[in-house]
């Protein structure tokens, strides 16, 4: 891959769930390396669709979808972890039966190598997770485990992050709260494909969105340029956050 070209590129994708029933109609999206992309929408327009697609848990029925310059799009999630690549659901996202330090460790099921300097930075941008190491995840709160998924995700080290809806039910305390652990994850040089509903959040940190309608990408540009667009703000982000 060379300096100039995307780290992540999504070329005229049609994916489904059912045969012949396409959710995505020619979805094109890319992301560079380092950058946070926030891709927003209505409910149904295919944002966590488009993530699933990206990581394999879909198979796309026409297009092409390259990672770091090589074509992924009929790989399996294994296969493109271990090309660098972690996504993080939107529930059923720690093994709730097992503790917090043990999550972390399940993440780095690849590595064989010495986990500790990993886990512990981890800890070191997790503070709540590192005095509560021993505790059940099933005990956290949703803000926490959301914060644990993100950490078990970070034991690999990837290029890039999918994040689907982190702030999904949880209250606006611990929302902002995730959002500045998003936005501190993306600072390490991590580069975040943010799928979220709090629209103007998400626009107002992200480098670039995407704007889904119908499975397309409707619009697409700066977060701040898509944030103050008038037409954007009349469709999709109304009086008040965006459901």
């Amino acid at each position: 891959m060379t300096n100039d070209s995307p780290l992540l590129q999504v070329a005229k994708v049609y994916a489904g769930y059912i045969k012949d029933l396409n959710i995505l109609q020619g979805v094109n999206f890319q992301i560079n390396s380092g950058e946070l992309v926030a891709v927003i929408g209505p409910n149904g327009a295919g944002k966590s669709t488009l993530a699933k697609t990206i990581f394999g848990l879909l198979t796309p029925n026409q297009g092409k979808i390259t990672f770091k310059g090589k074509d992924i799009t009929h790989l399996k999630s294994d296969q493109i972890v271990q090309r660098g690549m972690c996504y993080v659901p939107q529930i059923a996202n720690v093994f709730p039966s097992l503790s917090i330090e043990e999550n972390l460790e399940m993440g780095a099921f690849i590595r064989n190598d010495s986990l500790k300097p990993l886990k512990d930075k981890i800890f070191t941008m997790f503070p709540r997770l590192a005095d509560r190491r021993h505790q059940r995840a099933g005990t956290l709160s949703g803000g926490e485990r959301q914060m644990l998924a993100m950490g078990r995700a970070l034991m690999l080290d990837p290029d890039l992050l999918l994040l689907d809806e982190p702030s999904a039910a949880l209250s606006p305390i611990l929302v902002n709260s995730v959002f500045e652990q998003i936005k501190a994850i993306n600072q390490t040089g991590k580069a975040i494909v943010l799928v979220e509903q709090n629209a103007r959040k998400a626009l107002a940190m992200a480098d670039r969105g995407y704007v889904l309608e119908a499975g397309r990408d409707r619009f697409s540009g700066p977060g701040q340029d898509l944030l103050n667009d008038p037409q954007v703000g009349e469709l999709y982000l109304g009086a008040s956050r965006l459901h």
